[in-house]
């Protein structure tokens, strides 16, 4: 009998890292499983932390397309660039916000699998006294926003700048993909799991925050990556041709 209550005290405990008491009650007591304001919040949450997850990976295949071909080949790097800044100031804004990490977390893994293709796109363009020059000062400068020290008005500013340096970096993206004529060395899973997080991220930060400055940056950013991934469709077979071409003169 004690075994089961300590079971069913873990499984409480387990619930309410996720859910508040109340809807505990609501779905595992009073076995209300249509209760719309706690639906919202476990899709919510249930959301939030799929993108989380989904982030572990997200861009993975981006460094390994950029590592096998060691070559950032079609990577705008100043569209990079400006993508690091946008997402370091919605990490460093959250953070200092005390949002959940299901409204954030993602930041923190995408700002690392951004920052290291900004630093093997330096790598194999033969500069890499500035790759590693850029890791070391974007660990400083994320140091120094995440201390606390940083006054509040500034990440204000810098979430709101979001707006301007994502549709930025996303343009500068498009506009290397029209010159080109294809996307190069672009991933097609991570484009489209960025657009796809994007839109839900809307949702889950309505959901959770209320705060309409980061909704207006989920916002642009879903319409900005959508931008990308009609690209990566309509210019398919060109990429196809152009990356056989590469191999085939790195054959001979």
């Amino acid at each position: 009998m004690g075994e089961k209550v300590e079971g069913e005290s873990l499984f409480a405990w387990l619930v309410m890292l996720f859910l508040p008491e109340e809807c505990y009650v609501k779905f595992f007591e009073e076995f209300n499983f249509f209760d719309v304001p706690c639906l919202k919040i476990a899709l919510s949450k249930g959301l939030g932390y799929g993108i989380i997850v989904g982030s572990l990976l997200v861009k993975i295949p981006q460094i390994i397309k950029i590592v096998s071909s060691k070559s950032g080949e079609g990577i705008s790097l100043l569209g990079v660039l400006l993508e690091l800044t946008a997402i370091s100031a919605t990490w460093s804004y959250s953070v200092a916000n005390s949002f959940p990490f299901s409204t954030w977390g993602e930041a923190l893994f995408l700002a690392a699998q951004t920052s290291a293709i900004g630093f093997l796109c330096l790598l194999f363009s033969d500069k890499q006294a500035q790759a590693f020059g850029f890791v070391v000062s974007y660990a400083v400068i994320m140091g120094i926003l995440l201390s606390g020290v940083t006054p509040m008005n500034v990440l204000a500013f810098l979430q709101a700048s979001n707006i301007f340096l994502i549709l930025s970096a996303k343009l500068v993206q498009a506009q290397t993909n029209y010159s080109n004529g294809h996307t190069g060395q672009l991933s097609a899973i991570t484009v489209f799991l960025l657009t796809s997080g994007a839109y839900a991220r809307i949702f889950t930060t309505i959901q959770e925050t209320g705060d309409l400055l980061t909704v207006a940056v989920y916002i642009v950013s879903a319409l900005a990556n959508s931008l990308i991934l009609v690209q990566v469709l309509y210019y398919w077979n060109a990429t196809i041709v152009y990356l056989d071409k590469q191999k085939g003169k790195k054959k001979y």
